[in-house]
């Protein structure tokens, strides 16, 4: 899988992750299968986590998934403070301590959350070593100027923004505001919350020309094809396709062309 540098954070990312969201909050009698797709991600070249306190269990749940398969150390965690107040952002982080062996590579604000009030002390955290960086995320495109704002405070080091072919509002000045800032980026939503893999073309020669097995990989390699675009972290409760997933990590990227296609397709 190809890698690249993390802006000018000094980390190197593989540039697709694995998502957390709505699937790794189980209880503990199905920790077992999450521990299976951690594996198979990682089997794959997976380097790279994304999770919240916003999703119920799954910090915890990918916590014993990474120590279990002992790959905590070659991981990049990246998580999320998501609280409306300090004291409740700090207590977040002292869980995520526990869940992460004592530190967290990439924190960040979840969708800009009072994000005022936690940068200082997440300033002061990263200071002290327990963060390597912060930054902020992001989910809904009516709310990128804000995130420009944070942006430009000249106090983050990266961001997580929805982008996607059908979502490209960020590509207007997020993006190049990032790159000129040398802020590491994050892409989510890259299935648009799974309604662009019903648009796909039926024709698998479509797919075969592209150099990709599945719909879902192209997805991915769309956003990737961007090299302002670091990283994407799909979420996926399935071993197969954490497999498959990873494979769009692979070079080469798509051309104009062959991007240009692809948003035909997504546009329905």
């Amino acid at each position: 899988m190809e890698s690249r540098a993390f802006g000018a954070t000094g980390l190197q990312v593989p540039v697709v992750g694995l998502g957390t969201w709505n699937v790794f909050d189980v209880p503990p009698r199905k920790e077992d299968a999450a521990g299976s797709v951690v594996e198979a991600a990682f089997g794959a070249g997976t380097r790279l986590v994304d999770s919240s306190p916003m999703y119920g269990r799954a910090q915890r749940v990918l916590g014993r998934a990474l120590d279990v398969a002992g790959v905590r150390d070659e991981t990049v965690v990246a998580t999320k403070i998501w609280a409306r107040s300090v004291e409740e952002g700090r207590a977040q982080l002292e869980e995520q301590l526990g869940f992460f062996g004592g530190r967290i590579d990439i924190e960040q604000v979840h969708n800009l959350e009072t994000w005022r009030e936690h940068l200082e002390w997440l300033e002061l955290e990263r200071d002290e070593g327990r963060i390597r960086v912060f930054g902020a995320t992001l989910y809904r495109e009516d709310a990128l100027e804000e995130l420009v704002t944070v942006m430009r405070s000249g106090r983050i080091g990266c961001v997580q923004i929805p982008y996607n072919p059908i979502q490209r509002r960020c590509e207007q000045i997020v993006l190049p505001l990032a790159e000129e800032l040398g802020l590491g980026v994050i892409a989510n939503r890259p299935f648009a919350e799974g309604g662009l893999l019903r648009r796909g073309p039926g024709d698998p020669d479509v797919l075969s020309a592209l150099g990709v097995e599945t719909w879902a990989q192209a997805l991915l390699k769309w956003s990737l094809s961007d090299p302002r675009v670091h990283v994407t972290s799909p979420a996926t409760s399935s071993v197969a396709h954490a497999i498959s997933n990873a494979a769009a990590g692979e070079s080469p990227g798509f051309d104009q062309e062959q991007r240009a296609l692809l948003e035909r397709f997504a546009a329905g």
